[in-house]
């Protein structure tokens, strides 16, 4: 089997074997062993969130793995060429120079042997800048930028990773970093071709369902509102921003962010402007929804199709979804959010990228856009190699 049982609890998981199996998921392409080098990589990961995971921007610039395709960003393509290589389509990266989630997962996930030799086996990754003035043409045959296409896909977050099928269909997204356990799990939830029958939520809970009791309480913040959770704004207009915490019990990704990201005192002054909810998103609690359904709290993670605990939800005093966060999250990244949100910026810069842009460039406009020769010279480099951000 590819990947861990994803039953394991994160501080536990460089205890499991590569080849457990999680709920009848079976890989029949290869079986790989934990070897000792995985064991540290993923006693290394738990250990770097323990000791306090640095996300302010990082320096030097990343370097990409020489393995990633050095690509000219004509994805249709790629596309073709890795279905002539008898793969499964391509992942394209999202990525930027000093972004510290990235280096998370050049170094964590991609680091390991068994992930590096099960991407290279089944994808071709090309790599992409979100600030990039480079032309590329989608797998939808668009051509546009980079910026440009990291902005349409709502590339919010680095690294986003967008799996396409040998067709061109999306197969399947992901905003952010996830560790090594939930990228093993998604990249078979497409080798496999489980994106054509369920979604990754559905996926994900048949290999890791929620206990049948309850082993742990969730953790608690003076902040968090109380039941009844009436959180309707469809009818009458509230006086702040709601933030919605889904959880879920025995979780240690809640609990690192339950320890320095909320522990943060310019967060938690944040915080104070927002209504701010935690709901178990495994279980019957009733909530009214900002839009006025009346649901349980899994019938709306089920809606909102929430695959990863935590995952935070912003709408804003209309109800409307602002922005969420379905990925690794520590200090740096919720803060930003939360300015995002509070300095009501999305009302004329609706998306978080753009306004990170500006933030971070001082509002300068990004140069023109360089576009390709009909025909590259030999000694052209195309983008993506391990040289290019």
């Amino acid at each position: 089997m590819f990947f861990c049982s994803v039953s394991a609890v994160w501080a536990q998981e460089k205890k499991d074997s590569v080849d457990s199996t999680a709920a009848g998921v079976t890989n029949t392409d290869t079986q790989e062993e934990t070897s000792a080098e995985e064991d540290d990589w993923d006693s290394e990961w738990d250990d770097t969130f323990e000791n306090s995971f640095d996300d302010s921007p990082v320096v030097p610039e990343i370097v990409y793995p020489d393995w990633f395709k050095k690509s000219f960003l004509e994805l249709p393509e790629d596309i073709s060429e890795a279905a002539k290589d008898g793969k499964k389509g391509i992942i394209v990266y999202f990525g930027q120079k000093h972004c510290a989630y990235c280096k998370m997962l050049i170094d964590r996930d991609f680091g390991q042997k068994d992930i590096e030799t099960y991407t290279r086996k089944n994808f071709d990754v090309i790599a992409i800048n979100i600030w990039g003035s480079n032309e590329v043409i989608t797998p939808d045959g668009q051509t546009m930028t980079e910026r440009e296409y990291a902005i349409r896909e709502k590339a919010n977050f680095t690294p986003t990773l967008i799996y396409y099928d040998t067709q061109g269909k999306k197969a399947l997204m992901l905003r952010g970093y996830y560790p090594p356990y939930k990228f093993r799990a998604a990249m078979e939830y497409v080798v496999e071709g489980y994106y054509r029958e369920e979604t990754f939520r559905a996926y994900m809970t048949r290999a890791n369902p929620p206990p049948k009791f309850e082993v742990s309480e969730m953790n608690h913040e003076d902040f968090f509102m109380s039941p009844p959770y009436a959180l309707d704004r469809s009818h009458f207009k509230a006086q702040e921003p709601l933030l919605v915490f889904f959880e879920q019990t025995d979780c240690h990704a809640c609990d690192v962010l339950h320890s320095e990201p909320l522990e943060y005192e310019p967060t938690r002054r944040l915080l104070e402007k927002f209504e701010v909810v935690q709901l178990d998103m495994n279980s019957d609690t009733p909530v009214i929804t900002p839009d006025g359904q009346h649901l349980t709290a899994k019938q709306w993670a089920e809606q909102l199709n929430l695959f990863y605990a935590p995952t935070l939800i912003a709408f804003d005093e209309e109800g409307k979804e602002i922005i969420r966060i379905d990925s690794v999250a520590h200090v740096y990244r919720l803060k930003s959010v939360l300015e995002f949100i509070v300095t009501k910026t999305y009302k004329h810069i609706p998306n978080f990228m753009d306004w990170r842009f500006y933030t971070t460039f001082g509002g300068k406009m990004l140069p023109p856009v360089q576009h390709q020769p009909d025909e590259v010279d030999s000694e052209d480099q195309p983008v993506g190699s391990s040289t290019t951000q």
